[in-house]
């Protein structure tokens, strides 16, 4: 049996806009993948109309493979810091 990673969509928290830029940069960078797409949103969680935190939403879209004709095998290994 035979399978190829087309594409992925990753969703990350991130602190800080830096940070989201960072990683947003490092996923350009990267030679694995493509990055075909790209997100960020800023988010708040409020409390009484105060906001008690802050974040950005990361979403990157990466392709590896193409469908009709997949190169690669590629696996992707998820793992805890």
């Amino acid at each position: 049996m035979s399978k190829y990673l087309v594409a992925t969509t990753e969703t990350y928290r991130v602190d800080s806009e830096d940070e989201a830029k960072q990683l947003i940069e490092e996923a350009k960078n990267e030679s694995l993948s493509n990055l075909t797409k790209y997100s960020c949103v800023y988010k708040e969680q409020k409390l009484k109309g105060e906001v008690v935190q802050s974040w950005y939403r990361v979403t990157l879209n990466k392709s590896f493979n193409i469908e009709k004709e997949p190169e690669e095998d590629i696996t992707i290994t998820y793992g805890r810091n």
